[in-house]
């Protein structure tokens, strides 16, 4: 019988002291694929205009805005321009995804919605770095790509792309940026920002405790549970945007624990890709929603919640099979 393996992720915690001058403690020798010092663009996630989403119900007032700050060896000086590239994308359930502008030739194509100047950076009240907003309405950028706000679906996604080119000539994007630079701790410069039409749910709307049940799905095939998930009370709280819940599941009878993410996408339930913190080998056990499947939920009810999704996508044990959750509120 294959052997099933526990993931344990250790945490390097690096204590880092300012010096008296204030300088920024992450210089920007950063590994991009084809610089070594480089120019990235920050984003500032405590800033109080930040908009990453659009609201299905009053697109007209949508917007999105983003604050960056540019970081490069001379305090975020070279930046020359900074372009703002988009396109649209739908995913059509059985058909896969639809992109405005279509693909061409396999390549990505997309469209210039803005470009803001490097002297429309000025100093971050913080540091020693330059700091720009990004501001667009929903409404440029859904004529950008040729469409009407009567064509939008709660669901769809603007892929918003950013291209700094530096007075060197040279240009930072998401296409050579490493992934050190997209996701780091400090750098945070995905240079991509997928702002997704979401239907915004009402206070209090899935929150709280619930009783988990696995109603769908085969038995824990290790340890012989009736269920590969322990059926107990969960508590669902706000994930990272506010449309996401997060809760805590004890898979294969307690032989992990692990948090589980659903998100409410204007009447589906989507399950993010989630690691199960086991697997068989060097692959671990992937938890997501097979977009051909998905669950409904009522935005005026949220006394029941299913949940669809795939046990094992990648196969790391070979148990790869659909399961449905079934939440009911206490």
């Amino acid at each position: 019988m294959m052997k099933i393996k526990k993931i344990s992720l250790g945490i390097l915690v690096v204590l880092m002291a300012f010096v008296s001058s204030c300088r920024d403690f992450v210089e920007p020798n950063v590994p991009y694929s084809e610089f070594d010092t480089a120019l990235y663009l920050r984003t500032i996630r405590a800033a109080s205009t930040n908009s990453l989403t659009f609201n299905f119900f009053n697109l007209p007032n949508s917007r999105f805005n983003v604050t960056v700050e540019s970081v490069d060896a001379e305090e975020g000086t070279t930046v020359e321009t900074v372009e703002v590239r988009i396109r649209h994308r739908r995913l059509i359930p059985g058909v896969g995804l639809e992109y405005t502008p279509a693909q061409s030739g396999g390549q990505r194509q997309e469209v210039t919605v803005a470009t803001i100047s490097g002297s429309e950076f000025t100093q971050s009240p913080e540091n020693r770095f330059k700091r720009a907003v990004i501001d667009i309405p929903a409404a440029t950028m859904i004529q950008a790509v040729g469409l009407t706000a009567d064509e939008i679906e709660g669901g769809d996604v603007f892929e918003v792309r950013l291209y700094a080119t530096d007075r060197f000539g040279r240009t930072f994007g998401p296409d050579n940026r490493s992934s050190d630079v997209a996701g780091g701790i400090f750098y945070d410069s995905p240079f991509l920002y997928n702002v997704e039409v979401i239907c915004p749910l009402s206070d209090g709307y899935g929150l709280g405790q619930y009783q988990l049940e696995q109603t769908g799905g085969p038995g824990d095939p290790f340890f012989g549970n009736a269920t590969r998930f322990v059926e107990e009370v969960v508590t669902l709280a706000e994930g990272n945007t506010s449309i996401a819940r997060t809760f805590t599941v004890n898979y294969l009878g307690g032989f992990t624990t692990r948090p589980f993410t659903i998100v409410f996408s204007c009447g589906l339930v989507l399950k993010p890709e989630e690691s199960a913190g086991a697997g068989c080998g060097g692959t671990t056990i992937f938890w997501e929603s097979d977009n051909d499947n998905l669950a409904e939920y009522d935005l005026d009810d949220d006394s029941v919640i299913q949940v669809f999704f795939i046990d094992d996508t990648e196969s790391s044990c070979g148990i790869t099979d659909p399961i449905e959750f079934t939440l009911t509120k206490i």
